[in-house]
């Protein structure tokens, strides 16, 4: 594991209290990817630490939003900690519960705050993530539910593309959470808009993905009805 992870001293502007934040170098094995983009590694599960959480006061976020935050924001911060201890110390090696509790106070923080659309629901998606690695269905769906809601609001409010993601790869995520979390003829909806697009033979990946899902689901209804 110590292959994988690096340290860094950081310092949080909430409380001005330096920290060890945990980092995953960049060189890893990739060795499948779900149909809703969860890649798999060899050895280690990077996602584990994405969110920083200072141990001191408790305020956490994605690492690369972690320095992205306003006097007005640390304000209300101060303000909701004055009377609360929130603090818990996820630095170093974390376990998958440690890593959900990082995602539950990014969550939190972010809500709060009433970030963009497209940053809650990458948070909630990676949160799904976990659940999933852990079996734990309920939490997963629920949690996928949030996330698709997100991005769906994030489509008709933000302009695109929503960071590595085009709007094509976006509805195709919106499809595809659907589907996982039971709203079948939605998602088939949203299939149909990804494969009919123009796009769809630009983005080969993207157009492919939804084609099978999309011909999947549709062969699913039909042996339903005849049933």
């Amino acid at each position: 594991m110590s292959d994988y992870l690096y340290s860094v001293e950081k310092e949080c502007a909430v409380c001005e209290e330096k920290f060890t934040a945990t980092c995953v170098r960049s060189r890893l094995f990739l060795i499948k990817q779900d149909s809703d983009f969860c890649a798999y590694y060899k050895d280690i599960n990077p996602y584990y630490y994405t969110v920083w959480a200072c141990p001191h006061c408790g305020y956490a976020a994605r690492d690369k939003e972690f320095p992205e935050i306003t006097s007005t924001m640390i304000a209300k911060i101060k303000k909701f900690l004055s009377d609360r201890d929130v603090r818990v110390n996820l630095c170093g090696n974390r376990t998958r519960q440690q890593a959900i509790v990082s995602y539950q106070l990014a969550i939190f923080y972010s809500e709060m705050f009433g970030v963009a659309a497209s940053k809650l629901a990458a948070l909630y998606l990676r949160l799904g993530w976990l659940y999933r690695e852990g079996g734990m269905t309920d939490d997963e769906h629920k949690t996928l539910a949030k996330a698709c809601e997100c991005y769906e609001k994030a489509l008709s409010t933000e302009r695109m593309p929503i960071g590595n993601m085009s709007e094509l790869a976006v509805t195709y995520l919106v499809a595809d959470l659907l589907r996982r979390t039971g709203e079948n003829e939605q998602a088939i909806a949203q299939l149909s808009k990804v494969v009919s697009s123009p796009l769809a033979k630009i983005e080969k990946r993207i157009g492919d993905l939804a084609r099978d899902a999309w011909q999947e689901m549709r062969a699913a209804r039909t042996k339903g009805d005849k049933n």
